[in-house]
């Protein structure tokens, strides 16, 4: 842990010197400083930038904005007003007040934003050319050669922490926080720690953003587009601004950094390193991992691409579905012929629901249905295929047998009519089954498709469910659902609508009884 820290060539660097004579700000023909004592900031890949003594500073300057911006190498910077007869310039200037040790040198001293109307006579300095710079070494070809094929995101954390390590980053702490488009997760934190065995893989609820720990925290602040965070640890005075700070402290660590993964749509991710070494990070390490933080970032939004794609297809048409799309059946007439139990669950008494409760009751008391009738599908194995207005339909596939289907089904619809009665007691249901042959694939347009059940069987189960609501009864199935241990009434042939034989039917209470 004491070793020094490797200080690879072709690094990313900042170099600070004085310049020589009187050097001047100017705002058009208004000075806004005038100097003997202005330094030059040389950073890699960015324009040398001029900053002068706060004495020397001749505008008027407003006390310190809100407005921050952090820098992993320079520190927080603090932004203030220019106010020049009448026109204020907001956030016209900056200064390190309490820089980091790369950054000392500029403790205090004041930039000024560059514009057209705002130039800087040099008098008799000449900057250097900065060059473009760039870094290689084993850390970048492993990122182009090698990190690819890593098959997990979480095999990708290791892996980044792995080979920082090798190259000489002292992390002793890794963490990425990837935001999700799923409807119940607000994102994956994946949290690599040096010496334990396993990655913690978190997948907070959408909750987080109002949870105390997250709120004003540098997940937070990097997520908001506010820049990085960059913290040496028992060293500066607002150590107790982020409160991991201090949990870190306790663990032995000595220097802490937070920066941003942008993805290509923009949403920005956060990548956080902690460092163990009594010297903290250097501008090396954490230049080489800034620069490579683009690469970092698309490796990411590969997976993170296709675990939102798997969990939009999955909320959308279901997990069994999803699957078989993200596998590629996505062509009209793509699918499988297949025997499954098919239910079709219609609210009953919508219209009246709707007067009575209003609209925005009406669908609380709508998702309210929806929810427990797919979680008693879901349960029972079967699969919730499309919510057609104020009913589902849903498909329970033969997997070992045709019987084994069936009890699936009759176990998710009366395990549906008690869950209902439990949870409210105006929220009724009338429901059809019916078992058979169907298509189970892609239909519709070269250009709209819907993957869905087609068949005899489909079609039979709905209109069951509309013969229950006529003949009072809230489980109506095809004669095939027969089992000991159904309390059942037959209810023998019938004529149902769009059918063209009449279908044997029973009638089975929500009860089970002993066989």
């Amino acid at each position: 842990m004491g070793a020094p820290l490797r200080d690879l060539s072709q690094d990313y660097q900042i170099r600070i010197e004085r310049l020589d004579g009187p050097v001047r700000a100017w705002r058009d023909d208004v000075l806004l400083a005038q100097s003997e004592r202005a330094k030059v900031m040389y950073e890699t890949r960015l324009p040398p930038t001029v900053y002068f003594p706060p004495e020397d500073v001749r505008a008027d300057l407003s006390a310190p904005t809100d407005l921050q911006t952090f820098c992993p190498f320079k520190g927080t910077a603090t932004y203030r007003h220019i106010s020049l007869d009448g026109e204020e310039i907001a956030n016209g200037s900056w200064s390190y007040d309490t820089p980091l040790p790369e950054s000392a040198e500029i403790g205090g001293h004041i930039g000024f934003m560059r514009d057209d109307r705002t130039t800087i006579d040099l008098g008799g300095n000449h900057l250097a050319d900065q060059a473009g710079g760039h870094i290689n070494g084993l850390f970048v070809d492993w990122l182009l050669r090698e990190a690819w094929r890593c098959t997990s995101p979480q095999e990708l954390t290791i892996a980044l922490s792995q080979k920082m390590i090798e190259n000489g980053i002292a992390i002793s702490r890794l963490s990425v926080m990837i935001w999700s488009l799923h409807p119940q997760i607000a994102g994956r934190h994946y949290v690599w720690k040096k010496g334990e065995r396993d990655l913690a893989t978190f997948a907070p609820s959408y909750e987080i953003y109002d949870h105390p720990a997250f709120v004003g925290s540098p997940l937070d602040f990097v997520s908001k587009g506010l820049g990085g965070v960059r913290q040496k640890i028992g060293v500066e005075k607002d150590e107790d601004r982020f409160p991991i700070i201090r949990d870190l402290k306790a663990e032995g660590a000595t220097d802490y950094v937070a920066m941003p993964l942008q993805f290509s749509d923009g949403q920005i991710n956060v990548l956080t390193l902690t460092c163990d070494h009594p010297a903290g990070f250097t501008t090396a390490n954490l230049g080489l991992v800034f620069e490579c933080s683009a690469i970092i970032s698309r490796l990411f939004e590969v997976f993170n691409q296709r675990e939102n794609a798997q969990g939009l297809l999955e909320t959308y048409v279901g997990k069994r579905t999803g699957a078989r799309v993200l596998g590629g059946e996505i062509r009209r007439g793509d699918g499988d012929d297949m025997d499954a139990a098919i239910m079709f669950c219609d609210l009953r008494g919508s219209s009246s629901l709707v007067t009575d409760l209003g609209q925005s009751d009406y669908i609380d008391r709508l998702n309210l249905f929806f929810e427990t009738v797919t979680d008693a599908i879901q349960d029972s194995g079967g699969e919730v295929l499309k919510f057609i207005g104020d009913a589902v339909l849903a498909v329970f596939p033969v997997d070992s047998t045709a019987e084994s289907a069936r009890e699936n089904a009759m176990q998710a619809a009366r395990a549906i009519i008690d869950r209902l009665a439990e949870n409210t007691t105006d929220c009724a249901c009338s429901i059809g089954l019916a078992f058979g042959r169907v298509t189970y694939g892609n239909v519709g347009s070269r250009e709209r498709l819907d993957f869905t059940v087609i068949g005899h069987a489909a079609n039979v189960a709905a209109r069951l469910s509309d013969h229950g609501k006529q003949v009072g009864h809230r489980i109506v199935a095809t004669a095939d659902f027969e089992a000991p241990t159904c309390d059942m009434t037959h209810l023998g042939e019938v004529t149902l609508h769009n059918v063209r034989t009449p279908v044997t039917c029973i009638a089975v209470s929500a009860e089970e009884i002993s066989a």
